[in-house]
């Protein structure tokens, strides 16, 4: 009887993958909209203080490009996104398993041939985009 049994540990295996592969979904799904010169809307949530001590939640979006990309796939991934705001080049790293990011929107796709972007900090030049 006891040879017709399943161990105990394969059967906490099975719903293991099952539970990791939910929570892949979303990030899955986050890493397809996630490329190297894709110009993006972040959608951010911050929390703030009024005046009177409340704490309230909103959404601020964050739009530029994606100059790099670590690990994709994994939980602790990263993209990085920069725009120029008032002559100033602005960078910000997102996790992209992040529950505070809420949406991330693509606007247009440059055409690159590179993984990383850095040189986009020094150069002058425009890349070539196209509206998704």
């Amino acid at each position: 009887m006891a040879e017709n049994k399943k161990p105990a540990s394969s059967a906490g295996k099975k719903t293991n993958k099952k539970t990791l592969r939910q929570a892949q979904g979303l990030r899955e799904n986050r890493a397809d909209l996630i490329k190297p010169g894709r110009t993006v809307k972040v959608h951010e949530k911050i929390q703030d203080i009024d005046l009177k001590g409340k704490e309230r939640t909103r959404t601020q979006i964050f739009e530029g490009i994606i100059i790099a990309i670590k690990k994709p796939r994994t939980a602790s991934g990263t993209f990085t996104v920069r725009k120029i705001s008032e002559g100033v080049g602005v960078e910000k790293v997102y996790p992209i398993s992040s529950p505070l990011v809420e949406k991330i929107v693509p606007v247009k796709q440059a055409r690159v041939r590179r993984a990383k972007l850095y040189y986009v900090r020094d150069n002058k030049k425009r890349l070539k985009e196209k509206k998704i």
